[in-house]
């Protein structure tokens, strides 16, 4: 098949190498410095270019916030037939946007990446796939996601961004409090570390990728719980309540098991 991948960053990356060397693949972006160590590629930073190619498959690994631009820019040149497929961690907007194309589409989330995946050993991880789109192309991100030992679910758009909205914003919003209070330790313990060094990683994820985490517009409820449990956490320091404070420790430990 030949596939065209737009944006050279890190998960476009891991695409082209995943997938170079079993189909036809070209990289697309701008800046032709992000290009350099794409290997077995064609590399392209026009947009002409991509009309000789006539991908059968485009996948778009830019950042979120420049996904349906960046189809708007590339699908008067792409042939009638290819799929359109995003990897976006919010779709929001996405389902209008393919349809008002009219162009075939698959839109999947794999739900790891590079700053605390192993990209080499993925069979812990998960990946989404959205249900609703193009049956050849579900299937071929089926086989892929399958092939690296991923779980796979599936869930409609709306139900993805819910799905994400719970699994990312809370440990985001965690991180964020821990870092927003953070202070110099010179004998930080075990745990502290451990915090510290997830902090550092959510931290180094792009700013657009954090914002838009932020901005899904399921993530408030999520947020609206986590300073409900707060005020609960508060009140029981207030009060020194012992008998409260155990049967808060173990409604918590029951949810993590």
């Amino acid at each position: 098949m030949k596939i065209l991948i737009l944006g050279a960053g890190k998960m476009g990356s891991f695409f082209t190498d995943l997938l170079s060397f079993d189909h036809e693949v070209a990289v697309y972006d701008i800046d032709a410095k992000r290009l350099r160590f794409m290997y077995n590629t064609q590399r392209f930073t026009q947009l002409d270019e991509i009309d000789e190619f006539k991908p059968e498959l485009v996948i778009n690994a830019v950042s979120l916030k420049y996904t349906l631009d960046v189809f708007d820019q590339v699908i008067p040149h792409l042939p009638e037939s290819c799929i359109l497929s995003d990897i976006s961690s919010v779709k929001t907007g996405f389902k209008e946007h393919y349809e008002k194309s009219g162009m075939r589409y698959v839109s999947t989330h794999p739900m790891f990446g590079p700053t605390f995946a192993n990209l080499g050993k993925l069979s812990n991880e998960n990946a989404i796939i959205i249900n609703e789109g193009d049956f050849m192309g579900r299937c071929f991100f089926k086989e892929l996601y399958a092939r690296l030992g991923l779980n796979i679910c599936e869930y409609t758009f709306e139900e993805h961004d819910k799905t994400v909205a719970y699994s990312l914003s809370i440990p985001f919003i965690s991180t964020f409090a821990f870092a927003a209070v953070m202070k110099h330790q010179d004998a930080p313990g075990t745990t502290f570390k451990r915090h510290m060094k997830i902090a550092q990683g959510v931290l180094s994820e792009d700013d657009t990728l954090l914002r838009e985490i932020l901005f899904n517009p399921y993530t408030k409820e999520q947020v609206e719980k986590i300073r409900k449990e707060m005020k609960e956490i508060i009140d029981i320091i207030d009060t020194h309540d012992e008998e409260h404070m155990q049967q808060y420790l173990t409604k918590i430990r029951a949810n993590i098991k």
